[in-house]
């Protein structure tokens, strides 16, 4: 079967934005979504018992109350202390966290190291960076937290005016990211101490290294346009593209430089030391280490609030426990971001996966208004305006958009449009879109899966179908999609032997799709196994189907024809 899915342009790395000067303390970030106040006369060890359950639910801002109170109860133990600190730093509540961190006595050692980089990271909000620098570079920090105390500390230094602090190298003893990350800071604190030929020198070092990301060119090539040198960053930006064509952050700060637009300015020190968290922050959600990962962004965001990137990666961390949080996290995105648009489009997102269609659709719809000219936005709203079944005007979004690139609309354009005609049984337009698609990238698996999908179900072309889709599954081994289109491939041609070994497979990795639950049945059907068959189209109709489906899986299970009875095999050979 084909597989849909959102198909939007992300940014590679942050925007670097901020302002030289520091301002005023910081007030808090907005925290997660918070539950009704807990009950004044509730026992500590019920407060205890809530938090837990309001934890175990995903409600982050409801466990942080709960066990908060029950930390306050006097005579409580150590852990109960601990347990709330860390649900207070996961709900964003970095000062409440500061308050409860472990005291030096604790027995939680990993607690007691977290709670001096909250403690560090609170001083800095607050004004007292002498205070952030002794905390974060003293001996009470350790593993896994030593090497973001090691990144913030100079930035605390810096904005304490200790330049030889701030200025000093950090050799982060065998962590490749964060010596990175590091490096990369370094160059930009040399430029805010005015070593302007230290910083030149420090971003070419990282260059010759090796910038996979874009991140380095970018940084260096927004330090160029500061420093008067559009000419030099133009080059810089234009030798990164012959290379990397496809990367828009690059384009747009060449487009800005070949206008002498005003630069990116330097990163403040909260915002530098904010950016700092955010690679390591991504490399541990990478390595499913969700929780730290989160109190690593928690604690970014209380230094800078303004840092998009990072709400962004708090709402994706927290879509699926706590959709609400995740909605007040991607709702702090404000509309001057580079990062709007996708905010936006992750927001719209959720309210349709809540189930409040018509908001997600009022969200997508506004987004589009406010950027008219951002394929992201528009390819969202098509793909929730298909999602709701409203195909037309999902066709129509992508046709502005493809006829706005001027023959230069990329394939994923010709693709989602080919799913919206699908749907609504336009047939040729369908096949229109699809070789427009696989002209232009006659290679991608999903272009692929998708052409062979649409012959096989109508019983067209299976041979070449059968071939496209083992070129499709050979690229994407574990889709279960793809493997379904194979087994309905044999399956349309006769095969049904090979039909069933592919769709057990398929059903192995996608258990809850109903159309592969379908073919399955189908294919047990064709070699015998008909209680089996029955089993599975009794499958599909509780996977709340669509209403087609849900007609042809009663229809075969109330008739001795099987499948038959619904739709005899198209093209079928015999056996």
């Amino acid at each position: 079967m084909p597989t849909l899915r959102l198909l939007t342009i992300l940014l590679a790395g942050a925007a670097l934005t901020g302002c030289a000067g520091e301002p005023a303390p910081l007030p808090p970030a907005p925290v997660a979504a918070v539950e009704p106040t807990p009950d004044p006369g509730a026992s500590p060890y019920g407060l205890f018992l809530a938090g837990h359950a309001a934890r175990d639910a995903g409600s982050l801002g409801a466990a942080a109350a709960y066990l908060g109170r029950a930390a306050a109860a006097p005579g409580e133990p150590p852990y109960v202390r601990v347990e709330a600190f860390d649900a207070a730093l996961r709900a964003g509540d970095v000062s409440g966290a500061a308050a409860l961190a472990p005291p030096p006595d604790d027995p939680d050692l990993a607690a007691r190291r977290l709670g001096v980089l909250v403690r560090g990271v609170e001083a800095m909000a607050t004004g007292d960076n002498k205070g952030a620098y002794l905390l974060l570079s003293g001996p009470d920090v350790g593993f896994p937290d030593k090497s973001i105390a090691q990144l913030l500390a100079p930035f605390a230094a810096a904005g304490a005016g200790d330049t030889p602090h701030a200025l000093a190298h950090q050799d982060m003893e065998g962590d490749g990211v964060a010596q990175f990350v590091g490096d990369l800071d370094q160059a930009q604190l040399d430029e805010r101490f005015g070593k302007t030929a230290d910083a030149d020198a420090a971003f070419k070092a990282l260059l010759a290294g090796g910038d996979e990301s874009g991140l380095v060119t970018l940084s260096y090539g927004a330090f160029l346009e500061r420093k008067g040198r559009a000419g030099d960053a133009q080059k810089l930006y234009r030798d990164r593209l012959a290379r990397d064509a496809d990367n828009q952050p690059i384009a747009d700060a060449l487009a800005r430089a070949v206008k002498h637009g005003r630069p990116p300015p330097l990163p403040g020190v909260r915002q530098g030391a904010s950016e700092a968290m955010l690679i390591p922050a991504a490399g541990l959600i990478s390595q499913k280490q969700d929780g730290l990962g989160l109190d690593y962004l928690r604690l970014a965001l209380r230094l800078d609030p303004g840092n998009s990137e990072a709400w962004i990666l708090v709402g994706d961390l927290l879509t699926g426990p706590d959709p609400d949080s995740a909605r007040i996290a991607y709702a702090q995105v404000l509309p001057a971001s580079d990062r709007y648009v996708t905010a936006r489009s992750k927001l719209a997102w959720n309210l349709q996966n809540a189930g409040d269609h018509d908001e997600a659709l009022k969200v997508a719809r506004e987004t589009v208004a406010a950027e008219p000219s951002n394929r992201e936005a528009a390819a969202a709203l098509a793909d929730l305006l298909r999602a709701n079944d409203q195909f037309t005007e999902s066709a129509a979004v992508l046709t502005r958009l493809i006829d706005a690139a001027g023959g230069r609309a990329d394939w994923r354009l010709y693709y989602l449009r080919a799913t919206a005609y699908d749907e609504s049984g336009e047939a040729d337009k369908t096949q229109a879109d699809l070789t427009a698609a696989l002209k232009l990238d006659p290679d991608e698996p999903e272009l692929l899966n998708f052409q062979a999908y649409f012959w096989i179900d109508r019983g067209e072309h299976l041979q070449e179908a059968l071939a496209m889709v083992q070129r499709a599954v050979a690229a994407n081994p574990q889709s279960g999609e793809m493997i379904d289109s194979l087994g309905w491939a044999y399956y349309r041609l006769g095969d049904y032997k090979n039909a069933v070994e592919n769709l057990e497979q398929a059903i192995n990795l996608e258990p809850a799709i109903p159309e592969v639950n379908d073919h399955l049945g189908d294919a047990y059907w064709r070699v015998g196994r008909k209680t089996e068959a029955q089993f599975q189209w009794r499958r599909v109709l509780s996977l709340n189907p669509e209403d087609k489906l849900r007609a042809k899986a009663e229809a075969k299970l109330a008739s001795p024809l099987g499948p038959d009875a619904a739709a005899p095999p198209q093209g079928a050979i015999a056996q």
